[in-house]
């Protein structure tokens, strides 16, 4: 098995290098899949329906991400490509299948939207910017740790002042999130998606934090993003624009976007003071201050929680927010008399049957991302998307070579950007 776990990682290295090689199991797959991969999986859709290669999730940055999450790992966790003593002809499968299974959850999350910040989706309110602290009647800032974990967590500083860099692309879609203190943003506005901005005129869209400050505070419009065809922030009058309440948190709606910088990043939408805390403490600058190895010291995911966003020196950050999700969330999961690991290696010895299929296997684990359960309905709802995630599934172990046919489905319209992913984000 240790021969067959190092494999997957030259797999992994040798197709930044070459499609050349002659090799067997997990290194010829990943040796052929390269133009399939860009092809296929990392494919965002456009308002107008069609797919095209994501701008923002890239191929080379995912390998590195795999290879960190399996060689190094985050903390006491390592990416599963088998166990040790694993044998027979579909040993060298599970690896894959599982991150098969991730893939095409972050197809359905991120990867088909574009989008490595959390969008403004959350029309219920009117598209408020204090849907930073929260949407759906969530409070991100209150994504508590369990009593384990408790001394990982970030801290929530009121002076923190960030931007995003994503948003949806649909005519007149809010703006990236943002946070900044009351002294800075006394009210949060609130997104008005009519207007018209004129295609022939040029804008200033690369505006430093303050400097897009001052604009939202002088009424400035269609110089919120690049594109922009539509929209403005609007102020509110009357104590700001007011998102969802979050009662479970004991948390009124918020008028205001102070400390509100915890919204979801990467391609699972890394969420809360929990999870980047975790970041930090396993791979980031507080391991580095206390002593225990850092994959990204200079990286502080409590300071800056938008660096997995925007690192130019690590671009891979966007897939191993993910990754930790999924080692800590997904492959340990075991409840109820579902153990993920067992489940998967019992579907693939069964011969993988209907991938695309929202059942089985891929049901599960999709219920696991997006609503915390295995078997939804459960208590946060019902599966969003199942349909799309199994084929998702089935387009990724296609690319893989381990199944025939499948792929994604034709668009048949422009695609419902006003939804968005509904994953309630681990909350420890």
């Amino acid at each position: 098995m240790g021969n067959m776990r190092a494999k997957v990682v030259a797999g992994l290295s040798l197709l930044l290098i070459t499609t050349q090689v002659q090799a067997t199991g997990f290194d010829s797959v990943m040796n052929t899949m390269c133009h399939t991969c860009k092809n296929e999986i990392l494919q965002s859709q456009t308002p107008t329906g069609s797919f095209v290669p994501s701008q923002v999730y890239q191929w080379q940055d995912l390998l590195k991400a795999v290879s960190d999450a399996h060689l190094t790992g985050i903390g006491s966790l390592k990416l599963w490509m088998g166990d040790e003593d694993d044998s027979g002809s579909n040993a060298w499968k599970y690896g894959l299948v599982n991150l098969a299974a991730f893939l095409a959850q972050s197809m359905k999350e991120t990867i088909k939207y574009d989008a490595c910040d959390e969008n403004n989706w959350d029309s219920s309110t009117g598209y408020p910017a204090s849907n930073a602290c929260g949407q759906l009647g969530q409070s991100y800032q209150d994504y508590q740790c369990g009593a384990e974990d408790a001394h990982m967590a970030c801290e929530v500083d009121p002076g923190m002042e960030i931007r995003g860099t994503t948003n949806a692309q649909w005519y007149g879609a809010p703006a990236a999130f943002f946070c900044a203190p009351r002294s800075k943003i006394p009210e949060a506005p609130r997104w008005n998606h009519g207007g018209w901005c004129d295609p022939n005129v040029e804008r200033d869209t690369d505006k430093t934090v303050d400097e897009y400050f001052d604009y939202l505070q002088s009424g400035g419009r269609c110089e919120d993003y690049v594109g922009q065809k539509a929209g403005f922030f609007e102020a509110c009058g009357g104590g700001g624009g007011a998102n969802a309440p979050a009662p479970a948190f004991g948390q009124p709606a918020r008028t205001d976007v102070e400390g509100c910088c915890w919204w979801g990043r990467g391609v699972i939408q890394t969420t809360g003071i929990c999870n980047f805390g975790k970041l930090n403490y396993h791979l980031g600058a507080r391991a580095a201050r206390e002593g225990r190895p850092a994959l990204f010291p200079a990286v502080d995911f409590c300071r800056d929680p938008g660096l997995i966003c925007t690192s130019q020196e690590h671009p891979e950050l966007k897939w191993v927010a993910g990754l930790f999700y999924w080692l800590e969330s997904v492959q340990r999961y075991d409840v109820g008399g579902f153990n993920y690991k067992r489940e998967l290696k019992a579907w693939v010895d069964a011969g993988m049957q209907s991938p695309g299929a929202d059942q089985g296997f891929i049901h599960a684990a999709s219920g696991i991302v997006n609503r915390g359960c295995h078997n939804p309905p459960c208590g946060s709802g019902s599966l969003d998307g199942g349909h799309e995630r199994a084929q998702n599934f089935e387009t990724v172990l296609r690319a893989f070579g381990l199944v025939g046919g499948g792929g994604r489905p034709p668009a048949t319209g422009p695609p419902p950007w006003t939804s968005a992913p509904a994953r309630p984000p681990a909350t420890g």
